[in-house]
């Protein structure tokens, strides 16, 4: 395997962008938990929205993507795993124990993305 240092810069020498954010699977540990640490989740979750630091998130359905599991998704910006870790250790769901996590980082290469929206707050810019 190929350490992924290496692998970033072989990328970066072909043309990608080879952007590094930290991903974030969120499974329950006590779904009767959930609703009650939902308010602080959420709260936390904008506060690292606004200041900068979470990318994306959001809830995943179960594999017939007919159902909600209390599962999620996390893309934070961190400097670090270390950084990224202490953000997801933040979270009241994890804090509390309702839920547990992985976390792994994530290399972009492709893609595209023109505009800055902050979907909490319901906002778009340019």
């Amino acid at each position: 395997m190929q350490r992924w240092s290496e692998y970033k810069e072989a990328a970066r020498n072909r043309g990608s962008l080879a952007l590094e954010l930290y991903v974030v699977e969120t499974t329950p540990v006590s779904p009767e938990r959930l609703g009650e640490t939902l308010p602080a989740h959420l709260a936390y979750q904008q506060e690292q929205e606004a200041a900068g630091r979470l990318a994306f998130a959001g809830p995943l359905s179960d594999e017939s993507g007919e159902k909600m599991t209390g599962c999620g998704l996390i893309i934070y910006r961190a400097d670090s795993m270390q950084a990224a870790h202490a953000l997801a250790d933040g979270d009241p769901m994890h804090a509390q124990g309702v839920r547990r996590y992985t976390l792994r980082k994530w290399m972009i290469n492709e893609g595209s993305l023109q505009l800055d929206i902050k979907l909490s707050a319901q906002s778009v810019g340019l």
